[in-house]
């Protein structure tokens, strides 16, 4: 117990007189710190079923078709809201991409540079995506083998809050949040 009242200072002082000095030794118990620090602990036996192995799961993968380059994607332009236009980054109205409509003639051509310069780096595709497996960005629907499909009626907005709904639409339309497709 007198040990421990010790090592607890009760006045201003940073070391008790009542404190045996061999404790203190700031020197020696920054190096004993920087060796724990640096090295690495031994794994322990039963770390394994504190932290099992997820990594076998991850799938490095490849891409399998060609570069993006190559080819350009086929995509429907579909009307945009007012401030906004496309740009091509290729000739013949191809490699689309969204910007500002708002934009000076200076501030295009530059964003469009950097765009094309550094095309490699947009995935058009789900395939130029590197690293990701399709099978982790696709929807899967499982179903037993015997079972079909069934085409269900389409489902109709409850008439009393249908108005309500109408009008958010029309204010996010407004505000330029959503736009029609």
């Amino acid at each position: 117990m007198e040990e421990a009242d010790a090592f607890i200072a009760i006045h201003d002082e940073p070391v008790s007189p009542e404190f045996n000095a061999t404790y203190y030794d700031p020197e020696g118990d920054i190096l004993i710190l920087e060796a724990l620090l640096n090295n690495d602990p031994e794994p322990l036996s039963n770390q394994k079923d504190y932290f099992p192995s997820v990594h076998k799961d991850l799938k490095v993968v490849k891409p399998k078709n060609q570069s993006s380059n190559d080819e350009p994607p086929e995509v429907e332009l579909k009307e945009l809201p007012p401030h906004l236009e496309y740009a091509f980054l290729g000739d013949n109205k191809k490699w689309p991409v969204i910007i500002a409509k708002y934009l000076n003639v200076n501030e295009k051509t530059a964003l469009i540079n950097v765009l094309k310069s550094q095309k490699k780096a947009i995935a058009w595709k789900l395939t130029d995506i590197r690293g990701i497996d399709l099978e982790f960005c696709s929807h899967k629907i499982l179903l037993e083998e015997d079972f079909s499909p069934k085409v269900q009626s389409q489902r109709r907005v409850n008439p009393k809050i249908h108005d309500v709904i109408k009008k958010e639409v029309e204010k996010l339309l407004d505000a330029g949040l959503i736009y029609p497709i």
